[in-house]
C-alpha cells in the first residue's frame, strides 16, 4: 500500500495559502484546540511560531508544514485531517483572518486498510521538523 498521508488540503485552501505565501513568505500550521470538524488551525508565518518538541509533524501541504499538539494528536490519530476554507473571521493572529475567511479542519476517521499501513509507517516525528526540510 502506498504512503498514506495524514493531512491534506482542498483546492480552495491550497489557493488561499499561496496567496498568502505571496505575501508572507513561508508559513505554517499549527492545530492546538479543538476536538472535531470546524476546528480552526492557526496559520502563521514560519518564523513567528516557535514548533515545540511535543508537536506532532503530520505532514506539508502547499510548502506549509502543519503540527498539532501532542495531546490533540491524541484524540486526532485516528483521523485523515482535511485544510478547507470558508467564509468568516478566524482568529486574529492567523493570517488569513484579514482576508475575511478562516481555516478550518474536515476530517475523517481512517479506514482500516489505512490505519494498518500508518502502524507500518510508525509514529509521526515530533518537534520542528521543516527546519530539517528546508
Amino acid at each position: 500500500m502506498a504512503r498514506v498521508e495524514r493531512v491534506s488540503v482542498t483546492p480552495a485552501a491550497a489557493d488561499l495559502l499561496r496567496r498568502l505565501q505571496g505575501v508572507h513568505g513561508p508559513l505554517l500550521f499549527h492545530q492546538s484546540g479543538g476536538c472535531c470538524d470546524g476546528s480552526a488551525p492557526m496559520c502563521f508565518p514560519r518564523g513567528e511560531f516557535r514548533v515545540g518538541q511535543q508537536d506532532v509533524y503530520l505532514g506539508t501541504i502547499v510548502d506549509t508544514p502543519f503540527y498539532i499538539s501532542g495531546s490533540q494528536f491524541e484524540y486526532w490519530q485516528h483521523t485523515h485531517l482535511t485544510v478547507d476554507v470558508v467564509p468568516g473571521r478566524g482568529s486574529g493572529f492567523s493570517v488569513e483572518a484579514p482576508e475575511g475567511v478562516r481555516f478550518l479542519i474536515r476530517s475523517r476517521v481512517f479506514e482500516d486498510a489505512e490505519y494498518h499501513a500508518l502502524q507500518q509507517q510508525g509514529p509521526p516525528p515530533r518537534g520542528p521538523q521543516h527546519e530539517q526540510r528546508g
